[in-house]
Order: C-alpha cells, then sequence, then structure tokens
C-alpha cells in the first residue's frame, strides 16, 4: 500500500512541475528536477521495501580520510 502512495505523490509532483517546466523552456532546472526527483523515488522506495541503503557518511570518511591525514601530516613537521 505505502508503494502505491508513493507512486501517486510522485506522480502527482511530476503532473505539476514537468509542464511548467517545459512550458518556460526551462531546460537547466528541468533535468535538475528530473536528477533529484529520480534520487528522491530511489531512496523513497528503498525505504519503503526495506532494501538496504548506503550511509553517506561513508562516503564522506572516503573523502576525507586522506584529506585529514594529509594536513596532519603538514601540520606535524
Amino acid at each position: 500500500m505505502a508503494v502505491f502512495g508513493l507512486v501517486v505523490l510522485f506522480v502527482a509532483i511530476i503532473a505539476i512541475e514537468v509542464p511548467k517546466l517545459i512550458k518556460e523552456e526551462l531546460w537547466r532546472e528541468f533535468v535538475v528536477f528530473g536528477v533529484l526527483m529520480l534520487l528522491g523515488m530511489v531512496l523513497s522506495f528503498g525505504l519503503v521495501l526495506n532494501l538496504p541503503l548506503p550511509n553517506p557518511v561513508s562516503a564522506l570518511e572516503a573523502v576525507f580520510t586522506p584529506v585529514t591525514q594529509y594536513m596532519d601530516s603538514l601540520l606535524a613537521q
């Protein structure tokens, strides 16, 4: 039932926003809207279906751990 509710919600949002973006020829905004909507849909359906979702903190740690180690080595000298 929750999946059906999500589908209805996303279809309603798309039906309201997309015609306005196309009518005003806001192509960049349309692309950004599409990417963010797709990301929101994937995460929402993943939560509803109890799928294992990636933790954003893990990605941040992977990026910033080498940076902090490099900064520590520079400051330790």
